[in-house]
């Protein structure tokens, strides 16, 4: 009996697991209450320091950002706009329910985060493999909004949790509806729902239709790709998302859906942009390396002359060619940007083809190469024999089809051989001619390969602009600058400074390469930008007139053109020296006359007249169809007509045949030789008033059947 009563009384032993099963348990129950206080700590310390809400009210969100031109006045203003503040009550009920059905439908009962919607966006993160839903309530979203970024890590996550728990501990559920309504982004520069009402139907967001609610409600996922403004079809889209959400959580019916007709629903005409907003949208990214403010109200003045970009856009508009596209980029003799047009019409293409846009520039690269063999001890009157040349291969032929034996550098420049260039750059290394661009500001990659000195390598405008200007500036590098200074409340927080101090190349090889330029546009391929004062620059054509430029510069102004197509398709009658030389006189005529008439430090001089192979070569022929093969080699076109006996001027860049499309040139009169008397009244040298351009030789008479004005080639219109 005894040892039976012993036997009951002895302990059974635990298992270990057991043991520490409970163990962990407690301590798992203890870190969670531990956690808890925690948590109800922060809510509760974060509700004491929330502002009141009338304070949040009137707080403001976002940076406004005014944006002048040179003279002061506004071009755009950017950043926030707020409409009319709504009460809750005024606020539409279709507007009420909408956001709460597609953002938040447990918005009524959940304590500011929502357990079911955290819950659901991880079991479609784990089915999909990405994040596809956010699981934000309405009142992270306001948190979000007011207090933080939009960083998406844990901790910025964490923060918004405290601080969405804290307002619903402060505020009531209208209350936070309220100011979601009002404060949260839409798109457009629009915040809260009466802005964003104003901004796409034209009206307040007191009487917002069913239709008109549920577009609006469809913006705050993703503003930027449903706005009405970028994509009507996609707003339209989410919206009909939103009235099926609606539908869902009961707020409508389907009659009421099907009532809607959110196809139908009309939205506000955009407000018209102008070309200066290539270069608003340029130069504003330029702030976040400028100044740190990312709050205070921003006023941002800028070197953009009102004048001059009227002009501009202008000239790109009245010159380029039929289904082509233009652009344009001027620089002040310190690299501010006076003028900059990327594109026909910003409206339909606000893709910016002065900065942007990389593309080959013909013969406009044989800058590169002259500026190198200047450099290397060559000068103007260096003779160099232009004769057949094959480099690794590759055998570039001229234009004319035919070589001329010994000719000077600036015979070869200004008629733009391309053997000579091709010389020229085996001479001083490739690899040297691609360091020369890359140090006078090219951004993009320049090969090696020998035909790049016929301009192989893609390029931008405003690099290509700003290597011209470094040449002006006697050699001292050009950056081209947008602003000037920026204030914020009163102050000034920004102020550019021009830093001269960096040269490029010895003052007299820049002088010497002005000496070149000068004679490309008075004798050579870049006659039609002649404005009657001095001008220097230099045309470019690339294979099958796909591409044509012009860059050149005059009384402290640098001014690049290019034209031609999007898609890179050839565009008959398209050369560098017609259409955008044209373009440039047109804009520079009006952009240099109030500046005083500079003289260059080299006075122009005329090219070896033996070479002159007559009248067309002086008076606007252009060069002949455009037909090339890899090798920049011409290839040979059905009933071409005879090749000329001494070269043409040439400013393709790739070696091209005549077009067999292309009309037979009207027979010239008696080759009469220019004089310097002309070339000098022509660049303002004879104290008298600036000649147009049609101010020729009185050697040199025009036809007498040819009107002083005609065109003289298929598609010159008549000069304005």
């Amino acid at each position: 009996m005894a040892r039976a009563r012993s036997s009951r009384s002895t302990p059974t032993p635990r298992s270990p697991w057991r043991r520490r099963l409970g163990i962990f348990l407690k301590v798992t129950l203890a870190l969670a209450l531990v956690a808890v206080i925690g948590l109800v700590t922060a809510v509760y310390v974060t509700r004491s320091d929330l502002p009141s809400f009338d304070e949040l009210k009137s707080s403001p969100n976002g940076q406004m950002i005014r944006v002048h031109a040179a003279d002061g006045t506004v071009l755009v203003s950017l950043g926030p706009s707020y409409g009319q503040w709504l009460p809750y009550d005024q606020i539409p009920t279709v507007m009420r329910d909408a956001t709460v059905a597609v953002e938040d439908r447990r918005f009524r009962s959940h304590p500011g985060v929502d357990p079911i919607g955290i819950a659901r966006s991880v079991q479609v993160r784990y089915q999909r493999g990405r994040w596809v839903q956010g699981g934000s309530t309405i009142t992270q979203q306001l948190a979000r909004t007011i207090f933080l970024s939009s960083q998406k890590k844990f901790g910025r996550k964490f923060r918004e949790w405290i601080l969405a728990l804290a307002l619903e501990r402060k505020f009531s559920k209208d209350q936070i509806l309220e100011l979601y309504l009002n404060k949260v982004y839409y798109g457009g520069g629009a915040y809260g729902i009466d802005a964003a009402a104003r901004k796409f139907f034209g009206h307040g967001a007191d009487h917002l239709s069913l239709a008109e609610a549920a577009v609006i409600a469809g913006l705050v996922k993703a503003p930027s790709n449903y706005s009405p403004t970028a994509d009507v079809d996609a707003a339209k889209g989410r919206a009909g998302v939103v009235i099926e959400q609606m539908v869902k959580a009961g707020v409508i019916s389907q009659g009421e859906a099907d009532a809607a007709e959110v196809s139908q629903v009309r939205l506000a005409p955009e407000a018209k942009q102008n070309s200066a907003r290539y270069f608003t949208d340029w130069a504003l990214p330029q702030l976040d390396t400028l100044i740190d403010e990312q709050q205070a109200p921003l006023e941002v003045w800028t070197t953009l002359d009102l004048s001059m970009q009227r002009a501009a856009d202008t000239a790109i508009r009245q010159n380029v060619p039929a289904g082509a596209q233009g652009a344009l980029v001027s620089l002040d003799r310190d690299g501010a940007v006076r003028a900059m047009v990327g594109g026909t019409d910003y409206v339909s293409s606000i893709y910016n083809r002065a900065t942007q846009a990389v593309r080959q520039p013909g013969s406009a690269f044989k800058l590169f190469v002259y500026l190198a063999a200047l450099e290397a001890g060559h000068k103007p009157e260096d003779t160099v024999v232009d004769e057949p040349v094959t480099i690794d291969g590759w055998s570039p032929r001229n234009d004319s089809r035919r070589n001329s034996g010994s000719v000077t550098l600036r015979t070869a420049f200004a008629y733009s051989l391309n053997t000579v260039a091709a010389k020229l750059g085996q001479e001083v290394g490739f690899q040297t001619v691609a360091d020369m661009a890359r140090r006078f500001g090219i951004t993009t990659p320049v090969n090696t390969h020998p035909s790049m000195v016929l301009g192989t390598s893609d390029v931008r405008l405003i690099d290509m602009t700003r290597a011209f200007a470094s040449v002006a500036a006697n050699g001292v590098a050009i950056a081209p600058y947008a602003i000037t200074r920026v204030t914020a409340n009163g102050q000034t927080i920004y102020s550019h400074e021009v830093d001269r101090s960096h040269v490029l190349v010895a003052p007299y090889v820049a002088a010497q390469m002005t000496d070149l330029l000068q004679t490309a546009v008075n004798t050579g391929t870049g006659r039609q930008a002649q404005i009657g004062r001095p001008v220097a620059g230099k045309t470019g054509t690339t294979s099958s007139a796909k591409d044509g430029w012009f860059l050149g510069f005059s009384s402290g102004l640098t001014t690049g053109v290019w034209m031609g197509k999007d898609n890179a398709r050839p565009i008959p009658g398209l050369h560098g020296g017609t259409a955008p030389a044209r373009a440039f006189a047109a804009f520079m005529k009006p952009a240099t006359a109030n500046r005083p008439i500079e003289q260059f430090e080299t006075q122009v001089t005329l090219p070896d007249m033996e070479l002159e192979p007559d009248q067309e070569s002086y008076y606007g022929q252009p060069d002949n169809g455009l037909f090339v093969d890899e090798d920049g080699n011409p290839v040979a076109q059905p009933d071409q007509r005879e090749p000329a006996a001494r070269p043409l001027p040439d400013d393709t860049g790739d070696e091209q045949a005549p077009d067999a499309a292309a009309p037979a040139a009207a027979p010239a009169p008696d080759r009469q030789e220019l004089n310097q008397d002309w070339l000098n009244r022509v660049t303002g040298r004879d104290n008298g008033p600036p000649r147009d351009r049609h101010d020729v030789p009185p050697t040199r008479p025009l036809p007498r059947d040819v009107p002083r004005d005609a065109p003289r080639y298929p598609d010159e219109r008549p000069y304005q």
